[in-house]
């Protein structure tokens, strides 16, 4: 997150803090309040010439997404958002980069 608001101060962009454990209440709270499991790391709401947003999946060391992280990254693909998972900073911060030269 701070290499997007250094470099990029007027995008709008967010972390999704849905990682974590949650009780049996809080899982059904967490649901019955519209929140959906899988939903990427980061979401940049900035419209490129091709793209309506950026979606990102962070993950660490050998770590994969999971079904759930990778069908809504599909969900997106589909709404017309560029949506990917990687676990090396020079990667994301390349790919940003290519998506705001897009505009």
């Amino acid at each position: 997150m701070n290499y997007i608001q250094v470099k990029y101060p007027k995008v709008f962009a967010i972390h999704v803090p849905n990682e974590g454990k949650r009780t049996p209440f809080e899982r059904y709270k967490f649901k019955y309040l519209g929140g959906v499991s899988g939903v990427p790391d980061v979401l940049i709401f900035h419209k490129n010439a091709n793209k309506c947003g950026l979606a990102i999946e962070l993950k660490a060391g050998y770590n994969k997404p999971t079904p759930s992280q990778i069908k809504c990254l599909k969900t997106l693909e589909n709404a017309n958002w560029e949506a990917f998972w990687s676990n090396s900073f020079d990667e994301i911060a390349n790919r940003i980069d290519n998506y705001m030269k897009n505009d």
